[in-house]
């Protein structure tokens, strides 16, 4: 049985993790989705993945040009391709949208403008695009957006390039967009600590969602897969479904 912290409807629990895998993170936010109800409160985590390509429902192997050593993974989050990999923040968003009385539009709309806003705070200028999800610095993409809604919630979120090679993008067409240039926050110069920039970020997401951020202490999936690693079992034991790599 699920143990899930309550506090307030429009609460977000804020959960920072250090750097995790794809695949744990994949099925724990599924996971949550299934079996939340009408009182639980809404969650961020936020984090860093190790080099990673995933390929969304829409996207399409022939836009990863080159992957070399960086695994490929089939995700059922909305979009096509991107890559997550360190200096590099995620923050995934499990929302009962319903609750927050937002539509697919309305959320990406949201996301989009509370990273606007966080750079705004940065003086940083940047727009978001209406034939490309994501923030955009001069052309040149800053933050991405991936989402999946079931049951009235959603899961996935987005990425937000702190301070990170961007050889990897080189790889494949990012979003499915060929020579789509990329950017981060180090490059437009902004030398934020990772906690700040995420504690920062956080309160422009929740101010734009409608959310009061209150930070948590990591879930038990992610205490259970530590426990694993430290005693040398599986990292993945406690997951029943890990997502399709190519």
């Amino acid at each position: 049985m699920h143990s899930w912290p309550y506090t307030s409807p429009m609460d977000a629990l804020i959960r920072y993790f250090p750097q995790v895998d794809y695949s744990s993170c994949w099925h724990a936010m599924r996971d949550l989705t299934d079996h939340r109800d009408a009182q639980q409160s809404d969650e961020f985590w936020v984090l860093e993945h190790p080099p990673i390509f995933t390929l969304g429902q829409a996207g399409k192997p022939e836009h990863v040009l080159n992957a070399g050593e960086i695994p490929v993974v089939n995700s059922d989050r909305g979009g096509q391709v991107t890559y997550h990999g360190p200096g590099q923040t995620v923050v995934y968003l499990m929302l009962d949208i319903k609750r927050l009385g937002l539509g697919s539009r309305g959320l990406v709309s949201a996301i989009e403008q509370g990273i606007i806003d966080f750079l705004a705070s940065l003086g940083i200028t940047a727009v978001n695009r209406d034939d490309a999800p994501g923030v955009y610095v001069q052309g040149a993409k800053i933050a991405s957006l991936g989402l999946r809604i079931r049951r009235g919630a959603t899961y996935h979120g987005l990425a937000i390039n702190r301070d990170m090679d961007l050889s990897p993008w080189h790889r494949i067409n990012p979003c499915g967009h060929v020579d789509q240039p990329m950017t981060t926050l180090k490059a437009q110069g902004v030398d934020l600590d990772r906690h700040s920039m995420e504690q920062q970020l956080v309160s422009f997401l929740a101010k734009r969602l409608g959310l009061t951020p209150r930070t948590a202490a990591l879930p038990d999936w992610y205490n259970t897969r530590q426990e694993n690693v430290t005693t040398g079992g599986d990292p993945g034991s406690a997951l029943t479904q890990q997502p399709e790599r190519l």
